[in-house]
């Protein structure tokens, strides 16, 4: 599965940058959106259908719902700029991962339980529940992407051509927006900035359970510490949206590494499921807030009008990330036999990530962008 999902992240970087060109030159962000996630609804739900033993068949449905699921997310985050202003862009971004934590946290619950207690639901057993699990995802996903298609309005494109006249003028678009990046100096210090605290994210997020497990503690308790997770990452996103508007997104950002810098500490002192619990609690805390502080801010350095085109850049970048932070966990493991210091060492990619963040100058890379959209 490891390799499956390597899979998938490098053909989603490698496209999301390039789709995103064509997206902003042809106006067609809701249109690529929309394929993209058909594209995962329906493989996610015909997960259902593959036997036992099929293995090669479920790594290829996998891969292409990852596929479409993280293609259409580049598209979705482009559009903060065009339903929200700077100024509200903080409490949009956070609204957003709030409800996508909320929705998430309840169908997780319910998968949970199906899975547990199958003959609730007229299953046959928690095979057949986790199989019927992936229809409602589907579902669940379908359904709530409704809105998005009805009710949020696109601007037009940059060209007026057609078909593969959209094409080949957003792959010229590609080349010259990976100029600007490199001249867009705040733009580019962010996103190293955020590669390394990301990973730190990332990392944190999926090794937790493996990092228990290997303390001693039981799946089913490591299980409910992501609900805990899920649901507190709700009201606690909504609250980061607040005070991005207050005391600015990136001083948010900062806190946010801080307080991952500390579980990194606490978590090689940690002996007890309770704890585990409370640390799962203080992850969810942030989790949400440090993903849509890092959007909105994003979105504010950069040009309107190549949102999907940068956001693909941004994307890209996440795509890379729990890279470095697995294997520093993995060498620091095997050097030193020790789950503890290997689990500590993740907290050098938080250091790296808010020192950098920290000489990312807002206002100038605003004023920069801003420029940009009127050349």
């Amino acid at each position: 599965m490891g390799t499956a999902n390597s899979i998938a992240s490098i053909v989603v970087a490698l496209l999301s940058p390039v789709l995103g060109a064509i997206a902003d030159t042809g106006g067609a962000k809701k249109k690529l959106l929309f394929l993209f996630a058909m594209l995962g609804i329906i493989m996610t739900g015909s997960l259902h259908f593959v036997g036992r033993g099929q293995w090669e068949l479920a790594i290829l449905v996998y891969v292409t719902a990852t596929i479409g699921f993280s293609s259409a997310n580049n598209f979705y985050d482009s559009l903060l700029v065009t339903v929200a202003s700077d100024e509200n862009s903080d409490y949009v971004s956070a609204l957003g991962f709030a409800i996508g934590y909320l929705g998430g946290g309840v169908l997780l619950a319910l998968n949970v339980i199906m899975t547990l207690k199958p003959e609730i639901f007229g299953l046959q057993d928690s095979a057949h529940a986790v199989r019927v699990s992936f229809v409602t995802v589907a579902i669940w996903w379908a359904v709530f992407s409704i809105p998005i298609f009805l009710f949020v309005k696109e601007p037009q494109g940059r060209s007026s051509g057609r078909g593969w006249t959209v094409v080949i003028e957003g792959l010229r678009q590609f080349g010259h927006t990976f100029q600007e990046l490199r001249q867009l100096k705040t733009v580019f210090l962010f996103l190293i900035a955020y590669w390394c605290y990301i990973d730190g994210v990332h990392t944190i997020t999926r090794m937790a359970v493996d990092y228990g497990l290997s303390l001693g503690f039981e799946a089913n308790s490591l299980v409910a510490a992501l609900l805990i997770t899920q649901f507190v990452g709700f009201p606690a996103a909504l609250l980061f949206g607040i005070i991005g508007e207050r005391i600015g997104a990136k001083t948010g950002i900062i806190f946010g590494i801080a307080v991952y810098t500390g579980v990194c500490v606490w978590s090689y002192f940690m002996d007890t499921i309770t704890e585990f619990y409370v640390l799962a609690t203080t992850v969810g805390l942030v989790l949400g807030g440090i993903q849509s502080l890092s959007r909105s801010l994003y979105s504010r350095i950069i040009p309107k009008n190549k949102a999907a085109e940068f956001f693909g850049f941004y994307n890209m970048i996440g795509k890379f990330a729990a890279v470095v932070g697995p294997v520093l966990i993995g060498w620091v493991g095997v050097l030193t036999g020790s789950p503890r210091l290997a689990i500590l060492s993740v907290m050098i990619l938080f250091v790296l990530g808010g020192v950098l963040l920290s000489r990312v100058n807002e206002t100038a890379g605003t004023e920069a962008a801003r420029e940009l959209e009127r050349l």
